[in-house]
């Protein structure tokens, strides 16, 4: 993927158990199952992935290289990289990104924007059977 490694690697997990109340800051990758209230961001300065389950909720805004959306989030979401909008992926909120992917079945309650220079990448997917 332009001549650099995509590691997609998960280095943390927040469980469907699990509730914060405040901001989370990461390095690398993360999973949340559980909910955020407050802000989710990531390093700038190095790759990131964030993945949020079907079971997932965050109330805040989210800023991440590559974001993963099954689940449902409460405000403003930056996404530097790919932003992947999965079937049941509900957000509220403006949606900034470089690189869009979005399921059918996905809804965006807000105004989508492309955040880069150069043309904007669409891609519809097509799920199978």
């Amino acid at each position: 993927m332009l001549g650099r490694k995509n590691k997609g690697t998960i280095d943390s997990l927040i469980g469907i158990s699990t509730s914060i109340v405040g901001d989370v800051h990461f390095k690398g990758g993360l999973r949340l199952d559980g909910s955020i209230k407050g802000n989710v961001i990531a390093d700038p300065e190095e790759p990131s992935m964030l993945v949020i389950s079907e079971h997932a909720r965050i109330e805040g805004e989210v800023r991440v290289a590559h974001l993963v959306v099954n689940g449902e989030i409460i405000g403003p979401v930056h996404s530097s990289e790919l932003l992947e909008l999965q079937p049941k992926a509900r957000i509220t909120g403006d949606v900034y990104y470089k690189a869009l992917e979005m399921h059918g079945g996905a809804l965006v309650s807000g105004k989508l924007t492309h955040d880069q220079i150069g043309e904007p990448v669409l891609k519809l997917a097509m799920s199978g059977g």
